[in-house]
């Protein structure tokens, strides 16, 4: 296949899915959960039988509360994060819990702020940020200056991509969303790299063929491997989704997500904004030679 000659195709694939998720973030924006928006936080402690987690996350779902936090207190008690609820809705929702799994004793019932606040948000920015500039430092010295360029435009690609999703189904972001971002940036560089290693090992060794043909047998090379990886992460993110909890969907939805771009645009993306870098200012990309 010749990944090169059909990279506008890749680039347009690539746009269409950006520009929609840039599109839908101006519009309509996230939808924040309760970590970035604040809340109600419920403590409460059942006197009569042991609950589940399950049993009480259920319940809430009576309630459309099923994306709450609920986290086990070490009295055997549970703490429970929801979205603002005022006194009726409290009450509301105390009432049918108490009727499904008996009676409890309430410890607390107060008001939260938000847990990733404009503080935390800068930093993880910054972190991005710092991870980037190290990357392109490593790579440089690795490799060569377009190397880097290339491989951060491949993964600000994966941020971008991710985020828009989230952004146009309005899938509620929280606190694991960030952890799943920077999680998306480290596994797809390491894929990027791989081919890359690969074509700057052509280029020492098949010196008589075209920049285009090292780079596309550069990848087919290393495709069998990429596609392996992936599916391997994508069958254990598929079974965190449908068998994990309520408070890991976030997570894993952002990593499949995250994942599958990433492989793509190790594939169809890195790789020839390196090529487009390397021939710039020359008369024919046919006529480079390695």
């Amino acid at each position: 296949m010749n990944f090169i000659e059909k990279r506008k195709l890749w680039y347009a694939l690539s746009l269409i899915v950006i520009i929609a998720g840039l599109i839908s973030l101006l519009v309509q924006g996230f939808n924040f959960g309760i970590d970035f928006t604040g809340g109600s936080l419920i403590h409460l402690k059942f006197v009569e039988k042991k609950v589940e987690t399950e049993q009480l996350r259920s319940t809430l779902a009576d309630f459309k509360l099923e994306q709450s936090y609920i986290q086990e207190s070490s009295d055997g008690g549970f703490i429970i994060k929801t979205v603002e609820l005022d006194q009726a809705k409290q009450d509301e929702v105390l009432k049918g819990i108490e009727s499904k799994l008996g009676k409890y004793e309430l410890l607390r019932s107060e008001k939260v702020g938000p847990v990733v606040g404009r503080e935390l948000r800068i930093n993880g920015l910054l972190a991005l940020g710092i991870a980037s500039v190290l990357m392109v430092v490593y790579i440089t010295v690795r490799f060569e200056f377009k190397f880097a360029i290339a491989a951060i435009l491949a993964l600000l690609h994966d941020v971008a991509v991710t985020v828009g999703i989230f952004s146009i189904f309005q899938i509620e972001v929280d606190s694991a969303f960030i952890a799943a971002i920077l999680t998306i940036i480290g596994y797809s560089i390491n894929d990027t790299i791989v081919i890359f290693d690969r074509i700057r090992e052509n280029l020492k060794n098949r010196r008589k063929e075209t920049l285009e043909e090292i780079i596309n047998n550069s990848i087919t090379q290393t495709l069998t491997r990429s596609i392996n990886t992936v599916l391997t992460v994508i069958f254990v993110l598929v079974a965190l989704l449908v068998l994990g909890g309520e408070t890991t969907k976030v997570f894993s939805l952002a990593m499949l997500v995250g994942i599958i771009s990433g492989a793509y645009s190790s594939i169809f993306v890195a790789s020839p904004l390196w090529f487009e870098f390397r021939t710039k200012g020359r008369k024919s990309a046919g006529q480079v030679k390695a």
